[in-house]
């Protein structure tokens, strides 16, 4: 690789991990990235997902003293985050490359909307989380994450803004809440989508172990910095960033 392709990727992974963990969209800034410096595009999704995967430690120490969820409702959103990471892994590597580049932008757009309006959905409710949940409230929580994770181990992007979407819309309120337990189902979804392109040999190593760098640091200053933001701040950034790639994703495949 060149000294130009390196800069790019490092700073392209430093920005993505920094975005992840204020609230999602990181791989907005390195799927694209990958792309520029020769990726085809199903590797360049598997090489962002195991670099930004490693920027979600950095994040998850950052953000340790927020998470406060009882086990009983951690435990199946882990275990359906499992699953549903490791069947949209095998998806994505059975989609032929142009299909999946013409079901990006929409992806993204769908994303970003679920974020925007995702408070005015929850109404006056209080968060089934931050209360007593009835079994009812989290078998539909727990669904929906199953299909949040197969999303996320089938594209990476947006899938933290779809995951606060899903917790503003159970009327969670504390963006730096959600940001932490949003962390821990992100690093579980992608870790077992990062084993399997591993096992098919998914992954540019030489481009990823570079923003993989890049990545840790982002996460773990991005963490940090973020909680020191006023939430409705993060929460506009995340719809512009949201907006901007969803346009750059339907010039590129239209």
């Amino acid at each position: 690789m060149s000294l130009e392709t390196v800069i790019i990727l490092f700073f392209a992974g430093m920005l993505g991990g920094a975005l992840n963990s204020v609230a999602g969209g990181g791989s907005f800034i390195a799927f694209p990235a990958l792309l520029f410096t020769g990726v085809p595009p199903i590797p360049a999704n598997a090489t962002n997902t195991i670099a930004l995967w490693t920027a979600a430690v950095g994040s998850g120490g950052a953000y340790r003293s927020r998470l406060n969820v009882p086990r009983r409702i951690m435990a199946p959103l882990l275990a359906v985050s499992l699953i549903g990471g490791a069947a949209g892994a095998v998806l994505l590597l059975k989609t032929p490359a142009q299909t999946f580049m013409r079901v990006l932008p929409w992806l993204t757009l769908s994303a970003t909307l679920l974020f925007a309006f995702g408070k005015k959905l929850a109404g006056s409710r209080g968060s089934v989380i931050e209360r007593e949940t009835t079994p009812l409230a989290l078998a539909g929580v727990t669904l929906f994450q199953l299909l949040v994770a197969v999303y996320g181990g089938y594209f990476g992007g947006g899938m933290g803004i779809v995951m606060l979407a899903m917790l503003a819309t159970l009327g969670m309120t504390d963006i730096h809440a959600m940001n932490a337990l949003k962390t821990v189902m992100v690093f579980v979804i992608n870790g077992v989508a990062v084993v399997v392109f591993i096992v098919e040999r998914a992954v540019y190593w030489k481009h990823g172990l570079v923003m993989i760098g890049g990545g840790i640091l982002g996460g773990y200053f991005g963490a940090h910095y973020a909680q020191k933001l006023p939430q409705s701040w993060i929460r506009v950034f995340v719809v512009l960033v949201g907006a901007g790639m969803t346009v750059y994703f339907f010039a590129k495949a239209y």
